[in-house]
Order: C-alpha cells, then structure tokens, then sequence
C-alpha cells in the first residue's frame, strides 16, 4: 500500500490543506489501475484531521484487503461547512477535492463506486453529503455522528457558543437553514429512493446515542431506509474501528483473506 499525505492549497479554504490517500499496490485486485478502483471517503471527527483514521484504525489493512482508495481530507473544526468567514469547507469536500483528484490520479468513480463514512462531526459532514449530493454515493455511514442540531444548542455562558457561532453564523438562524439536518431529512423523503443506502451506528454508552436512536426513528416516519445498529461501547476509537469494517462488509461484502 502507499500512504499519501499531499499538501496543497485551497482556492475554496483559502489555506494550505493535508490530504491523507491510501492507495492499493499495483497488481491487487485485477491489476486495475487506480482509476478503476472503488473509492471511500473517511470524514473525521472535530478534535482530529485527516490522519486520525490511518492512525487509529484497520483502514489500511481493510483497504489493502478490498483494493480500496481511501481519502481522508483534514477540514479542521469547520463542521464541514462553507464558514461565515468565507472559508468554504463543504464546496472542498464536494467540488474542489473531487476535481483534484481527477486532475491529479485521474480518479473519478462511477456513484456505485463511491462511498463516504466519518465519526463524530464526520458523521455529520458524510449525511450532508450524502443528502445534498445523493447522485454521487451509493452508501454512506454516520458513526456516532451529530446528526442533529439539538447537539448544537448552548446556554449562553456555554464557552462552545462562540465556536458554533464562528462556524454557523447566527445560531439562532441554524434551525431551517441549509447546514440544519432535518431540513436534508424531510426535503429527502419526498424522494427517499434517491438517497443512497443510510448507515446509522452509535454506541449505548456514547452521549450522542439519543440523538442516533432518534433520528432512525424519525426515518421510519418519513420513509427513509436505513441500517441502524447499535452495541455497548462509548465515544471513541475501539468502537469506529469496528463499525468501519462493519459498514465496508455491509456494502463490499466479507473482508477477501490477503
């Protein structure tokens, strides 16, 4: 496997970004060339960057397993959001980096070969991806994700409104704009064939797991599929290692023995 880190400039950030690729050797899987191959983005959570999946999981056995290109983009603590500020994280994610990475590895995948999956705030940043953009992944995975913007609302002595506010702008404007999820939720079930498979997965003993259970239920209700699971286990890394072998099974099939 290659492990990639590129450091390259931003037009929609307006900063110099890392950018973590696993790239499978030459020769797996059918000797396809890379751009052949089937692509995962892996979002990560708001304390962390791009590195954290490669450092704190199995992805880069599971990508060697799969012959997967994996690329995880470090978009700091910006919610995966266009900023008030005029850093415009989403339109990386989803206009930016993609163009990138056909002009430099000639990547770009058909739908059914794309996926995208992230942790936490990660979480949060695959869902809105998936929901504003379905045409372009066949599955997507939310993991412990703030998947809701009750997780948002702070008193005002609360030291995190200050943060939220530099990322969304005015909170009390949050509720019904774009970067609201029930706003992607309820504007998807007029439609809810259209979206690419869900996957919803939250440990019992993670603070984020109400918001998890209820937001699987409100997609009963408004039709919305998805694969929801849920087992013991908190906040943290053991509990994501597991559940992205878990999600890759689920739409790779078994993990190939290497």
């Amino acid at each position: 496997m290659a492990l990639l880190r590129i450091d390259h400039t931003s037009e929609s950030a307006r900063l110099n970004l890392p950018l973590y690729i696993i790239l499978p050797d030459p020769g797996r899987m059918g000797d396809l060339p890379v751009r052949g191959r089937k692509v995962l983005y892996l979002l990560h959570g708001l304390s962390d960057d791009g590195s954290a999946w490669q450092r704190y999981t199995s992805i880069e056995y599971l990508a060697m397993a799969y012959g997967l290109v994996v690329v995880m983009p470090s978009v700091g603590r910006s919610f995966y959001t266009d900023l008030p500020n005029g850093q415009l994280y989403f339109t990386y994610l989803m206009e930016e980096l993609p163009q990138y990475l056909s002009d430099v590895f000639d990547l770009n995948p058909a739908r059914a070969d794309t996926f995208i999956a992230g942790n936490s705030m990660g979480g949060y940043g695959a869902f809105k991806a998936a929901f504003h953009y379905p045409e372009r992944f066949a599955a997507a995975a939310s993991f412990s994700g703030v998947l809701s913007i009750d997780h948002l609302r702070v008193n005002p002595s609360d030291p995190r409104l200050a943060e939220f506010s530099f990322m969304f702008g005015d909170l009390s404007s949050l509720s019904g704009s774009s970067n609201d999820p029930m706003v992607w939720y309820r504007q998807a079930a007029q439609d809810p064939d259209s979206l690419p498979d869900l996957y919803i997965s939250c440990g019992l003993q993670d603070d984020l797991y109400p918001i998890s259970r209820a937001v699987h239920m409100l997609f009963q209700e408004l039709g919305i599929k998805a694969d929801y699971y849920e087992a013991p286990g908190g906040h943290n890394w053991f509990f994501w290692d597991a559940q992205i072998r878990r999600f890759l099974e689920a739409v790779l099939g078994p993990v190939p023995q290497i």
